[in-house]
């Protein structure tokens, strides 16, 4: 395919590194109040917007760009519903919840 990127071992270990690089950031929150619709929204809005950037990506014929950004929309919702956020009917087939 024209456009495609490889997932090359250097594209992989960058990732990693990112992710690695996150996952050594974060620190739990203290406890804060804040607008539960709001953030259902913004993470719904985040999922959509990956979802559509999945598609574009897809279309350019780089598949592994749209795969990436497919996951990451799924990751929006996940966490979403992980949260509660989302009222999933407790569906653990398309989300790690229950």
């Amino acid at each position: 395919m024209t456009g495609q990127r490889d997932v090359t071992d250097e594209r992989l270990e960058k990732y990693f590194s990112l992710t690695g690089e996150a996952l050594a950031k974060v620190k739990i929150a203290p406890k804060a109040s804040f607008d539960w619709e709001e953030k259902a929204g913004d993470f719904l809005d985040m999922a959509t917007r990956y979802f559509s950037d999945a598609k574009f990506f897809k279309e350019k014929g780089d598949v592994v760009t749209a795969f990436a950004a497919l996951n990451y929309a799924h990751g929006w919702l996940d966490a979403g519903a992980r949260l509660g956020l989302f009222d999933v009917d407790h569906d653990s087939r398309l989300f790690t919840v229950d």
